[in-house]
């Protein structure tokens, strides 16, 4: 018996994904969330746990607030069983010349990743050194590479042959049912974080006028996504109830967790136009 159990969870963004703020910066009238220190883009854990909340409904409502904790109004009465952390980027697409898209990541992503993986005892790979701002690292025979160069948006990438990426993407690929296979590029961390504020999805948007079918005034704007295909990670854990009358241990509360996770889920903003259709499973 455990006091708490946890897992790793993966997010595979079907579609673009707008985890969003609510205030404007700069030209983007609706900017996704980024981490304060880092600049990384995340999607808040309270997001993903409103979702299966919802989903959640169609259960007792005893086991429903033991598990997610009773609603705003009677907050003070317990905590619920299960705590789901902000889901952070892994891998980001970016355009490529090749392979129509390579899967970009960096040595600080990939070392975070790894200290959260072993919370839970997953073992990834070690993560290489990149030789310097213009290189990229990659698997043998990837379809990303053209000859030793790749070719990301308008960037020219001398490339270098990594065993430990190819063991990356199989460790990836077994995990996440990403396309991952032959596109994953590790580059520096400086040029991670350039492409991180570059490479984003940022799309015009417009509301008609009901009577002159024309754009009404004022109501343009451009908003921010991940693009689809993004891969994220989150952490969870759950404890026992806290619930007076509704006893579960961790893993009856991590079991009915895991039960949500089927189908695709919804999250972040702009539904109604697309937006924010992932697939989560749980690391093996």
């Amino acid at each position: 018996m455990h006091q708490t159990e946890t897992a790793l969870l993966f997010i595979h963004a079907l579609s673009p994904l707008h985890a969003g703020t609510g205030q404007g910066v700069g030209a983007i009238d609706l900017p996704i969330a980024r981490e304060k220190a880092t600049g990384i883009p995340y999607l808040p854990g309270s997001s993903l746990k409103g979702v299966l909340r919802e989903r959640a409904r169609q259960w007792d409502e005893a086991m429903l607030f033991a598990v997610f904790g009773p609603d705003t109004e009677n907050a003070h009465e317990h905590a619920g069983a299960l705590q789901v952390g902000d889901a952070k980027l892994l891998l980001l697409p970016v355009r490529s010349l090749y392979g129509v898209f390579a899967y970009v990541t960096s040595p600080y992503l990939l070392e975070r990743f790894r200290r959260e993986a072993a919370l839970v005892g997953l073992t990834p790979p070690q993560t290489p050194t990149v030789p310097g701002r213009t290189w990229a690292l990659a698997a043998s025979g990837a379809q990303v590479v053209e000859g030793s160069n790749a070719y990301l948006e308008d960037l020219d990438l001398e490339v270098k042959e990594a065993p430990h990426v190819a063991e990356w993407e199989a460790w990836l690929a077994e995990r996440t049912e990403a396309p991952v296979k032959g596109r994953l590029l590790l580059v520096h961390d400086d040029l991670m974080g350039f492409l991180l504020e570059t490479v984003t999805e940022v799309v015009a948007r417009i509301r008609l006028d009901d009577e002159t079918k024309t754009v009404a005034r004022g109501a343009l704007w451009y908003e921010e996504s991940l693009p689809a295909e993004s891969v994220l990670y989150s952490l969870v854990r759950a404890e026992r109830s806290f619930r007076k009358g509704q006893e579960m241990l961790p893993e009856a509360v991590m079991a009915l967790f895991k039960g949500l996770l089927k189908g695709a889920l919804q999250l972040g903003g702009k539904a109604t136009v697309g937006r924010g259709l992932c697939r989560v499973q749980v690391g093996r």
